[in-house]
């Protein structure tokens, strides 16, 4: 019978398309696949995969600010009127913008390139935790009146948009991706 409550909800297993994520549950997948990407580089030897890892978290990390900052914030701020939790969470944004910045101007030739990226994943492990505790602002933005489902429609929309088009990327084609996936060749030289 279970399954029949399944199907009803579009959760099938014979589904052809995933159902789309609400906006809490596409932000928890970026913090899944960011804290996956932060592992990786804490057990990565070689420069240049760390490179690549810290290039993907960094990617990553800018694209989920900026559909955060730009899409969920203002609809929670609305919602919820908190604005405590909202503020709080903009300035852990900047703090981590700034050292994502640092970051990107730097390499693994860098002495303080690994501990850059350590205490940028520290920020990121507690702003999640901020974010994702029982009493935290994606709990209260379920208890509220937020729309998550046309949220995380809109948010998934601009975050592919930002993927695919960063104006600030003068990456050589075929760098990774935020996602995971690679870019495809964009024709500029090196």
């Amino acid at each position: 019978m279970a399954s029949s409550k399944s199907k009803a909800k579009g959760k099938s297993s014979g589904d052809a398309a995933p159902k789309a994520q609400d906006a809490v549950a596409l932000l928890k997948a970026d913090h899944r696949q960011v804290a996956e990407w932060f592992e990786e580089f804490e057990k990565a030897r070689d420069d240049d995969r760390k490179q690549t890892l810290a290039t993907k978290i960094c990617s990553a990390l800018k694209v989920h600010a900026q559909i955060e900052e730009e899409i969920f914030y203002p609809a929670f701020l609305e919602a919820t009127e908190d604005k405590d939790m909202h503020h709080e969470a903009e300035i852990e944004h900047a703090g981590a913008k700034n050292l994502i910045a640092q970051i990107e101007a730097s390499s693994p030739d860098d002495d303080y390139f690994d501990s850059k990226v350590k205490v940028l994943s520290e920020m990121i492990k507690h702003h999640v935790k901020e974010e994702e505790q029982p009493d935290g602002m994606f709990a209260e933005a379920r208890k509220s009146e937020m729309d998550l489902d046309a949220l995380g429609e809109q948010m998934a929309q601009r975050k592919s948009e930002l993927e695919d088009t960063d104006p600030e990327d003068d990456a050589p084609a075929g760098r990774g991706r935020a996602d995971g996936r690679e870019r495809a060749p964009t024709g500029r030289q090196r």
